[in-house]
C-alpha cells in the first residue's frame, strides 16, 4: 500500500489523499508559491492528489534562501521528490514553472529513469527559444517594482505595501535570475505527451513560441488557447481544470 510521504518542506499535498491513484505535480510562476494551488484538489478527480513544489525562500521555505540558478533547482527538487514517485505522476508547471517542470522530467530521466505520464505547460515558450529581452533581475527595485506592474501578475495590495515588497522582490529577482541565466542544450525528446496552454492577450509569449515545444516529445503533442493575459491560470481557472481533467482521466482510463 502506498500512502503521501510525510512531513517535507518542498512538497505541500493540500489535501492529502492515499487513495489516489495518480499524483499531479505543480510547479509556481516566478514569484509565486505553493498556496496557488491551494484549491485546486476541489475541482479536480478525487483519484488525484495534488502535491505543489514549493520553492526556497517562501511559504514553508521561508528560512531557505533562493536558488538563483535552474539547473540548481532542479537537481535540489529531484531527490527529494522521489519518495512521491511510487505512483504514477504529471507535471503541471505555469510560466517560470512550465520551464522548471520541463528541465526536472529531463533530469529525472537521465539520473532516475522516470518520467511523468503528461507534462502540462502553461505561459512559457519553448525552451529551445533564447531569452532576447533585457533581463529584469539586474534592474533597481523601482524599475522592478514597474515591470511587475505591467506584468499584471502581482497584487495591487503587495505592490503598494512596502514592507511586503521588501520581502517580495528578493524573491522574484532571484527567480528571474533563475529564467534569465538559463541555457537549453540539445537533448533527446521526452517520449511523455505535452498540452501547451497559452493566453490569447498574453504579451509575453506568442502563439508560435508555444507551438515551438512540439519539438520536445515524441509523443502527443497539443496547443490550447485561452481568452485571456499571461495568468488566465487565474482568471480561466474552471476551464484550465476541465481540460487538465479530461487528459489524466483519459490517460487513467486506458491503463
Amino acid at each position: 500500500m502506498t500512502t503521501t510521504p510525510s512531513f517535507n518542506s518542498w512538497v505541500i499535498c493540500p489535501q492529502p489523499n492515499p487513495q489516489a491513484n495518480l499524483r499531479l505535480f505543480c510547479f509556481p510562476y516566478a514569484g509565486g508559491s505553493s498556496t496557488i494551488f491551494r484549491t485546486w484538489p476541489n475541482s479536480l478527480p478525487s483519484n488525484i492528489e495534488v502535491c505543489a513544489v514549493e520553492y526556497p525562500g517562501r511559504g514553508r521555505q521561508i528560512k531557505s534562501a533562493p536558488l538563483t540558478r535552474l539547473e540548481s533547482l532542479v537537481e535540489a527538487i529531484a531527490p527529494v521528490l522521489i519518495p512521491y514517485l511510487d505512483k504514477p505522476f504529471a507535471f503541471f508547471g505555469h510560466s517560470m514553472g512550465g520551464l522548471v517542470s520541463f528541465e526536472l522530467t529531463r533530469l529525472l530521466r537521465s539520473q532516475y529513469s522516470l518520467a511523468p505520464f503528461h507534462l502540462f505547460i502553461s505561459a512559457r515558450r519553448a525552451p529551445q527559444i533564447p531569452f532576447t529581452k533585457p533581463p529584469l533581475h539586474v534592474l533597481s527595485d523601482p524599475d522592478l517594482q514597474d515591470e511587475l506592474r505591467s506584468l499584471n501578475g502581482t497584487p495591487k495590495a503587495v505592490l503598494e505595501t512596502p514592507e511586503l515588497m521588501q520581502m517580495f522582490l528578493p524573491i522574484l529577482r532571484a527567480d528571474f535570475a533563475v529564467l534569465e541565466t538559463y541555457i537549453y542544450t540539445q537533448k533527446q525528446p521526452l517520449e511523455c505527451p505535452i498540452t501547451v496552454f497559452g493566453g490569447l492577450q498574453d504579451q509575453e509569449v506568442s502563439h508560435d513560441e508555444l507551438q515551438a515545444w512540439r519539438e520536445q516529445t515524441i509523443a502527443a503533442f497539443s496547443l490550447q488557447m485561452f481568452d485571456g493575459d499571461h495568468f488566465f491560470i487565474h482568471s480561466h481557472q474552471q476551464l484550465l481544470f476541465k481540460l487538465i481533467s479530461q487528459e489524466l482521466q483519459m490517460r487513467n482510463h486506458s491503463w
